[in-house]
């Protein structure tokens, strides 16, 4: 009689409570099998792959163990979320993931119950789970709050925060540091070396050996009786004293991907534990999947890949993308001034800086997931007589908005901000979205506010930035490639506060600012298969505004309508206040702002998130005939 085929273990599990039926030795074969489900499905999606396998483990103990959704489990920024949402009723939609419709990338309260936190940015969940924990003791939400966070969060000021004020409370709520010894880039900072040192050599194998069989052999205050054991504990691990300050009891490191070790650990502190507990385990990102581990990121984020080989899809385009040439056109600015120098939160390559550290690595600094102190340390960099460029994404650049306003404009310091990602990013979704950075930055006195329109004027924009030693000044760009120009040999300083025009017209001048110029003249081109004949300017500076060119675009159109890449109150905004105060709008110009729209908009191809905000040039097109009055009827063949 030959045995019936075995029943995969993660075909038994549709929803956490299915876990709760499962022998130990079960749970590890699931957590092998949720490990190939997430290679497979970030197989097809593309995605973040590396850091969801560092916690496939971790995710199983997790939900074995508590009771979600009664109990919230808050992933700090949602990267290694993916065997989460496999294990909570997605599993048969996984393979959407970051795409249009699909499953979001990060954890989405909208999305689901067991999502009880949204994510997206970094250092977050700490005072959440604080949050959680302190609305359970006033009678709100019951049940446990889980905070876990990487050690590359951990460098973000607002975790020690969180835990300053956590262990203030004494509130029952439990922190898992997941120590991977990376983030996106590896870790940088005095904290990465003291983790380190937590768990090297022998401690870490003999507490090990006393974490595997022992449920009692824990510090207080998960039971009267562990006293010497919590002396035992405390002299195996270098130091726990850091957390236990802050008012943590502090257990650990522990091997983040031994469940022997996880689940009597993690039952120990939900069955015992009273007050507040960090848990350090550790774990290795892209852990199980060789094409992962062996990356330099560790597979931190990919395309669509070979799951065999780790193989990844790209794109072929023979244009450089706006990080490059934001790289180099740097690099070449800095070769000839000293004084130029980067700096860069945790996102080296990401923003390309990688490429100026291998050239001038004494000239770059990357201070970890830290933009608060990215924005004050380019300002003090300033303030001591050098040009520093503050590469962020413009989603994290929000992160250091009152270090914008407060260190950098009222001290009118000369610090250069290169913003990348500017606009929708695609499938990251609303939480990257590089939407608000033109409304926040043009409303400083004394900000200068550049967007490239192509990757020869981010080239230029570059060189204006480094010239520019007035003030501070900022520029825009989008993520992905440039249309594909032939490149100067260096760029050239622009003329502060002037725009340009692109093609001669009459009756509707369409003013654009940043890289929707492209749209802009294909909507041209349709118009004038009707008939109209559009005015295309490219502002190039959101402020200073050119006055004479809007003023003259003005006075001699029926129609005038900008076009940008962001939300309301940036660009369009001061074009509209300035035709007021000149009295314009005295005089019957009909005036139009195309932004995004008032909503978050959802992951998709950056195509149709631009569709969905009407930015499109069949939008544009669509906007110009309403303006005019003119009937949208077919085009003639």
């Amino acid at each position: 009689m030959t045995d019936r085929p075995r029943t995969p273990t993660l075909d038994r599990v549709t929803l956490p409570v299915d876990l709760k039926g499962l022998t130990d030795r079960e749970l590890h074969n699931l957590a092998d099998e949720l490990r190939a489900e997430t290679v497979s499905a970030v197989s097809v999606t593309g995605g973040h792959l590396g850091a969801g396998l560092g916690v496939v483990e971790l995710t199983v103990a997790l939900h074995a163990v508590f009771d979600a959704p009664r109990d919230k489990i808050i992933w700090d920024v949602g990267h290694q979320c993916y065997p989460h949402k496999i294990l909570t009723g997605r599993r048969d939609r996984i393979r959407t993931l970051r795409t249009g419709g699909g499953l979001s990338g990060f954890t989405k309260r909208s999305e689901s119950p067991y999502d009880c936190f949204g994510a997206g940015h970094s250092s977050t969940s700490i005072s959440a789970a604080v949050g959680f924990a302190a609305a359970r003791e006033l009678g709100g939400d019951p049940g446990d709050a889980i905070a876990i966070i990487g050690d590359g969060s951990m460098s973000a000021g607002m975790a020690f925060e969180a835990l300053n004020h956590g262990g203030h409370l004494k509130k029952r709520v439990i922190v898992i540091l997941n120590d991977n010894e990376m983030s996106i880039a590896p870790p940088v900072g005095a904290l990465s070396s003291y983790l380190s040192r937590l768990y090297a050599g022998a401690p870490f194998q003999d507490f090990k050996a006393a974490a595997k069989g022992a449920l009692g052999l824990l510090p207080e205050p998960f039971q009267e009786g562990a006293r010497r054991a919590k002396e035992m504990l405390k002299s195996v691990t270098v130091g726990g004293t850091l957390f236990e300050e802050l008012g943590f009891s502090y257990v650990g490191p522990i091997d983040g991907h031994d469940l022997d070790q996880l689940l009597p650990v993690l039952r120990t502190v939900k069955q015992r534990a009273s007050g507040p507990v960090l848990i350090h385990v550790i774990t290795k990102k892209g852990k199980g999947y060789a094409p992962a581990e062996a990356a330099r990121d560790r597979g931190h984020a990919t395309n669509k890949f070979d799951v065999l080989t780790g193989a990844q899809v790209k794109a072929v385009s023979n244009a450089p993308s706006y990080t490059k040439v934001f790289a180099q056109s740097l690099i070449k600015e800095a070769e000839t001034d000293e004084r130029i120098c980067a700096v860069t939160a945790a996102m080296p390559d990401g923003t390309g800086l990688n490429l100026f550290a291998e050239r001038f690595p004494k000239r770059c600094f990357d201070v970890g997931i830290a933009e608060q102190h990215a924005v004050t340390f380019s300002a003090g960099l300033a303030a001591g007589g050098l040009r520093p460029f503050c590469a962020i994404y413009s989603t994290f650049l929000q992160r250091g908005y009152d270090q914008i306003v407060h260190d950098v404009a009222i001290q009118r310091l000369p610090v250069r901000f290169a913003i990348d990602r500017a606009g929708l990013v695609g499938a990251d979704g609303a939480t990257h979205a590089g939407a608000f950075d033109t409304a926040f930055l043009a409303n400083l006195p004394g900000m200068v506010v550049m967007a490239a329109a192509d990757e020869a004027e981010l080239f230029h924009m570059v060189a204006t930035a480094a010239a520019h030693d007035e003030g501070p000044i900022a520029f825009r760009y989008p993520r992905g490639d440039g249309i594909g120009l032939d490149m100067p040999a260096r760029g050239v300083p622009l003329e502060i506060g002037r725009g340009r025009i692109m093609r001669e017209g009459s009756r509707v001048a369409l003013l654009s600012f940043g890289t929707r110029l492209q749209e802009v003249q294909q909507a041209a081109e349709a118009l004038a298969q009707r008939g109209i004949s559009p005015t295309v300017a490219d502002a190039r500076f959101a402020k200073p505004l050119d006055r004479d060119l809007i003023l003259q675009l003005a006075a001699h159109h029926e129609a005038l309508i900008t076009i940008e890449e962001g939300a309301i109150g940036g660009f369009g905004s001061h074009v509209a206040q300035l035709l007021a105060e000149e009295g314009v709008f005295d005089r019957g110009i009909r005036y139009r702002s195309m932004v995004l729209p008032d909503i978050f908009i959802d992951q998709n191809s950056a195509e149709a998130m631009y569709a969905v905000a009407g930015l499109n040039a069949a939008d544009i097109e669509r906007k110009v005939l309403e303006t005019l009055g003119v009937a949208m009827v077919t085009k003639r063949a």
